[in-house]
């Protein structure tokens, strides 16, 4: 994405702002621009007259958000939902909305409504299942999270007039969220500005201090890589190689981390900046990494190759750091094509002129979305589910070798029991040692990159409450639970205990003498009974498990039997754990209060 673009029209100037912003669209047609022009005076004619606190015309956060979109080439249906997407709270139903632009623009709407309300400023599980919607919301259109990332980033750089407090919500939603997030989606540029506009505002001191190192060592710099890149080009054309060569900063964030990393001032590196080097096909990648080579000494264990093993966000390219006049360069060499990748992410081979076509989609280029696919139907009941689903998401990978030579992508800090279970879920049960490129490793240690794992196994071995607190990926996690919950009584138990704790309190008063301490909140009748929805619907076939016989407030699960409709069990239920394939027969189910 390119940086952020300034208008230079008055915000009082509605129509020059269109114009502006039309500039910008070279690729869309003149049908497409009617379109978006149709949305632009709707918001504008309902708007025109409110300001936001900080004083700005109210129509102008929206057509900036439209702008991030529009340099990320997106559908026009993507750019008239940003454009409307504040409208329902100026007296426009969603009726109106889908008659007037689609039922496509009407669903992205309601959606990323309901994800832009939902708070990310506090570390609870109310948070946590905040995100788990939002991220499930991607399962059904991407465009939904394309766009709310497209918000989210627009307010952070029109920060300043909000408290400090909110300023700083803002920013550790943004490192910890926002940007994993447009990393997973391929969006580098987006997860670059998240990151560093994150650092600006939760550590200003290190973000000027970088940011004035990097201005007084430009000059110096820049003759240095001037060097470089004459010496790549001269030897390029010797191999008949058409390149394309750039020079870039690394982002504030990157030379903050590696400041930490390493303990040193960022005055004291001299790796904060990067050569890319672009060129026609994979094969002249490989050329080009070999004349690098050839013209420096490369660096010992710097020499990553993600094109014969892309990102799960889809991206690919050739890195190595050189030794390059007693300083060490990063070099990055992709083609054209990976570049486009790299720069728009999903965006670039899905969205743009193609709808939501699944099937122009190549499925490795979709890992995020077939994983959301998986989780979906996976409940969220505590913390450490939920910390195990956003690291799997959300974290840093790696890749790791099986000893016949199949690759498996784990979460960073994922253990051999994650890497035993990915095989398949008897390995994982079984499992009593592992081997790292073959010597013995413990199971508490975490896997490192391009590692061969071999997994020993017993038959007497059976998961434990150990290997629990260790793993690192959901599937293990459930998996190992599931197996202990329906084993292991004392860890049943303590369990249940917990969910005690967590139970919301009753909306009738209950004398503690009435309870035996051996029940698991087993309540009295309230006065008032409630029924249940199934998926957000009344009136649906289904009747309460005689096994644990729930009532509110419990917490309950549900799950379609093949004659009864839904049975509905307290969530703690351990006849309910046993249940044969129950995550695929599992339905949505919640007390109904009337509160919906």
């Amino acid at each position: 994405m390119p940086m952020e673009y300034k208008y230079k029209s008055l915000e009082n100037e509605p129509e020059s702002l269109l114009k502006e912003f039309f500039d910008l669209l070279p690729n869309y047609s003149e049908e497409d621009k009617k379109t978006i022009e149709k949305a632009w005076k709707l918001l504008v004619e309902k708007t025109k007259d409110v300001k936001r606190p900080c004083g700005e015309a109210y129509y102008v956060h929206p057509l900036r958000v439209a702008t991030i979109l529009a340099q990320n080439k997106l559908d026009v249906h993507t750019l008239v939902s940003a454009l409307l997407h504040p409208i329902h709270k100026f007296d426009i139903t969603p009726h109106q909305i889908r008659e007037d632009f689609g039922e496509d623009v009407e669903k992205i709407l309601i959606t990323t409504n309901k994800i832009i309300a939902l708070p990310m400023n506090s570390k609870t599980l109310h948070q946590a299942d905040a995100i788990r919607k939002m991220l499930f919301a991607m399962c059904d259109d991407a465009r939904i999270i394309l766009l709310t990332l497209s918000d989210r980033l627009d307010r952070l750089r029109n920060i300043s007039s909000l408290s400090k407090e909110q300023q700083h919500a803002l920013a550790e939603a943004a490192i910890e969220v926002w940007a994993p997030l447009a990393d997973r989606l391929g969006m580098q540029k987006e997860k670059n500005e998240f990151e560093d506009l994150s650092l600006k505002h939760t550590n200003p001191a290190a973000y000027l201090q970088i940011e004035k190192i990097i201005a007084q060592s430009q000059e110096e710099r820049s003759a240095y890589l001037e060097k470089a890149v004459n010496s790549i080009y001269k030897s390029s054309q010797r191999m008949n190689l058409e390149v394309t060569i750039s020079s870039r900063a690394k982002h504030y964030y990157s030379i903050y981390q590696k400041m930490r990393k390493r303990n040193k001032s960022a005055g004291e590196l001299y790796d904060l900046l990067a050569l890319r080097i672009l060129c026609n096909t994979p094969a002249e990648c490989y050329i080009l990494v070999g004349i690098v080579h050839g013209l420096w000494k490369p660096l010992d264990g710097r020499f990553k190759d993600y094109i014969a093993m892309p990102k799960s966000n889809g991206y690919q390219s050739l890195h190595t750091t050189v030794m390059c006049e007693s300083h060490p360069l990063e070099i990055q060499i992709r083609t054209y094509d990976m570049h486009n990748m790299a720069e728009h992410g999903i965006a670039s081979h899905w969205l743009y002129k193609k709808g939501t076509n699944h099937d122009l989609v190549e499925e490795d280029k979709l890992d995020i979305f077939n994983k959301l696919k998986q989780f979906k139907e996976a409940g969220i009941t505590d913390k450490a589910t939920f910390a195990t689903l956003k690291n799997e998401l959300l974290g840093d990978e790696i890749y790791v070798f099986t000893p016949k030579g199949d690759v498996r992508k784990l979460p960073a800090g994922a253990t051999a029991i994650d890497f035993a279970y990915s095989i398949h879920s008897a390995i994982g049960e079984k499992i009593i040692a592992a081997k790292a490129d073959g010597k013995i490793i413990p199971l508490s240690k975490p896997l490192e990159n391009t590692q061969i794992i071999e997994v020993i196994t017993n038959p007497q071995a059976h998961p434990t409450e150990s290997q629990l607190n260790l793993v690192k990926t959901s599937k293990a996690h459930q998996k190992i639970h599931a197996w202990l919950m329906t084993n292991d009584k004392s860890f049943s138990q303590k369990f249940e205990n917990e969910k005690v704790e967590q139970l919301p309190p009753a909306p009738v008063k209950v004398r503690k003498q009435h309870l035996k301490k051996d029940q698991f909140t087993q309540l009295p009748q309230n006065t008032k009974s409630y029924d249940v929805l199934i998926e957000g619907e009344k009136n649906v076939l289904h009747n309460f498990a005689q096994c644990c016989k729930p009532v509110y407030p419990n917490l309950i699960v549900g799950y379609v039997t093949r004659s009864k409709g839904i049975s509905i069990h307290r969530a703690d239920c351990l006849i309910y754990q046993r249940i044969p394939n129950k995550d695929e027969r599992s339905v949505e189910v919640d007390w109904d209060t009337g509160k919906n």
